[in-house]
């Protein structure tokens, strides 16, 4: 009964995509179990690369079921242009299961993301515009619309009608704009569920059956610890639970049928959007690896935020997630450097930090405390076992697996599906 949840241990773009592509060769279901089309995984087969947004990993694996589980917010017409896409590309969709009780995001929610955003102004969280969050509050104020609601006209414009009374009275009392249409948006979610329809399953009872049956699921988290909403630095966060917990409530399955975490670390540190970032760089080392790590987003294509490595963010996402295993990624994008700083703790106002501040203002407030690490030169792209890399590139990773408190089992040295080096097997 082996389940394995997939988690980023960072801010996300850790390099999930390929990790979840590597694991899944060997399981039989690959879960997203939370957020929507503000993920952005890439995935390297041979020469193709392909940018998945909503879907899983998994969906690249022809041998595999993927799943779209609950707690997923699913925009239909995001899902068909990727499936399209891919389709396009040779890659049968088929199989996809789509929950029956995800939520679904409706033109609506992205009018209200983007003016929102705008509206806050220079409080602005840093949104995608693609309306996770306005979803995800519907979800919560039991105003939401959910798949299975896409069939039944009726009963879909009921929906649409009570979630839409307050939202016009914002949009043009509010933000002087338009009211939506309420028969008009029921009928254009209603020719999405017909197309949804053949995808859609109870994806819980799905899972559980498969796990009773002895065989693998890989649950994939999208985002990453530090964005959890309630575990990471809040406000600026996702809307949704990508911790190891929100596995079970994005899906259905008990914590009990989990046996593995397994996190995913770059060998430094990116964010997107705004909020705080201890090892942020401003100056030419941040340019450099962000350059050198094509820090570029997958969905946004904005630039993204670099640092050096973060210990203490590791050792916080080990305690939150009950890690079991550290997939290091990128660790090729440091070759040539000639020292490597380690957060290793701290400075908030004078007094050291080894653990993360509960506290957001203290967090916002944190100055790193570096260690610093001899570099290298050597091409690691070709290097297939631990013992093939350099001695002070081992040192460092070694260094930064007694920091993180947690094993590092893989180590990703290059871009290709084949650049990685398994340390410790990921799936017993």
């Amino acid at each position: 009964m082996p389940g394995i949840v997939l988690i980023g241990a960072q801010w996300g773009d850790e390099g999930k995509g390929k990790a979840t592509d590597l694991i899944g060769t060997k399981v039989d279901y690959v879960a997203r179990f939370n957020g929507g089309n503000n993920a952005g995984h890439s995935v390297v087969v041979g020469n193709e690369s392909y940018a998945l947004h909503l879907l899983p990993s998994g969906i690249i694996n022809p041998h595999l079921t993927p799943v779209i589980g609950n707690g997923v917010v699913v925009d239909p017409e995001v899902l068909f242009e990727e499936i399209d896409g891919l389709e396009a590309r040779g890659i049968d969709c088929s199989h996809l299961k789509v929950s029956e009780a995800a939520h679904i995001i409706a033109p609506y929610h992205r009018t209200l993301d983007k003016v929102t955003e705008r509206f806050l102004g220079k409080h602005k969280i840093g949104t995608t515009g693609r309306g996770i969050g306005p979803a995800y509050a519907d979800k919560i104020n039991r105003v939401g619309i959910r798949v299975h609601d896409l069939f039944n006209a009726k009963h879909l414009h009921d929906k649409v009608e009570a979630s839409l009374h307050q939202k016009n009275q914002m949009l043009v009392k509010l933000y002087n704009r338009r009211p939506i249409d309420v028969d008009q948006t029921t009928d254009e979610l209603l020719k999405l569920g017909e197309r949804l329809k053949p995808y859609v399953a109870n994806t819980g009872l799905i899972l559980n059956k498969a796990l009773d049956e002895g065989k693998t699921v890989l649950f994939e988290g999208a985002q990453a610890t530090m964005l959890d909403v309630d575990h990471g630095t809040y406000p600026f966060v996702t809307s949704s639970n990508p911790t190891a917990g929100g596995a079970c409530t994005g899906t259905g399955v008990g914590p009990t049928k989990i046996t593995r975490v397994i996190g995913v670390s770059k060998a430094y540190v990116t964010r997107v959007g705004e909020g705080p970032f201890p090892t942020e760089l401003f100056d030419e080392s941040g340019e450099w690896l962000r350059q050198q790590g094509h820090e570029f987003g997958v969905t946004t294509g904005r630039p993204r935020r670099c640092g050096w490595f973060d210990a203490v963010v590791n050792r916080y996402a080990s305690q939150v997630n009950g890690l079991t295993d550290i997939v290091l990624t990128k660790l090729d994008v440091l070759t040539g450097l000639k020292e490597i700083p380690i957060c290793v703790a701290y400075d908030v106002d004078g007094e050291r930090h080894d653990d993360m501040p509960t506290d957001q203002a203290a967090f916002a407030a944190a100055k790193p405390i570096y260690e610093t690490m001899p570099g290298w030169d050597e091409d690691i792209s070709n290097c297939h076992t631990f013992e093939e890399l350099p001695a002070t590139c081992q040192d460092y990773v070694k260094r930064l697996e007694e920091l993180s408190n947690c094993r590092i089992s893989a180590i990703g040295t290059g871009p290709q599906r084949d650049h990685i080096i398994s340390v410790h097997s990921l799936i017993d």
